[in-house]
């Protein structure tokens, strides 16, 4: 199931997914707050934890948030970056077709020496 939902997606490194963010892709965090308190979190990233993400982000759903749109460069993240990967593509199945994930999760982004909190 997880090497068929990567076969569809653009993984980005975390320099690529710094990147993007720059350039004003979304970066959604779908960990749960448990684990960004333990962990930590990224600026700037959203948090969406996965139980509600696709209802939050389907440009269809009465419930979307209002940035939500089916050309939203979506990047998600997780902890390791397996969850991502079946998150993003859930999104690409809902017509997000930019959704990719973050490779290595907020752990891979840590050990990058990017910001965190």
């Amino acid at each position: 199931m997880l090497a068929r939902a990567r076969a569809g997606l653009v993984r980005l490194s975390p320099q690529e997914t710094h990147g993007a963010m720059a350039r004003g892709a979304v970066l959604i965090d779908i960990r749960p707050a448990a684990q960004r308190g333990d962990h930590g979190e990224i600026p700037g990233a959203i948090i969406i934890e996965r139980n509600v993400l696709e209802w939050r982000l389907d440009p269809s759903s009465d419930a979307r948030l209002p940035f939500t749109h089916y050309d939203l460069e979506a990047i998600v993240t997780c902890q390791e970056g397996y969850t991502s990967s079946l998150a993003a593509a859930a999104l690409q199945e809902l017509g997000l077709r930019r959704a990719t994930d973050l490779e290595g999760g907020f752990k891979a982004w840590q050990e990058a020496g990017l910001p965190t909190t």
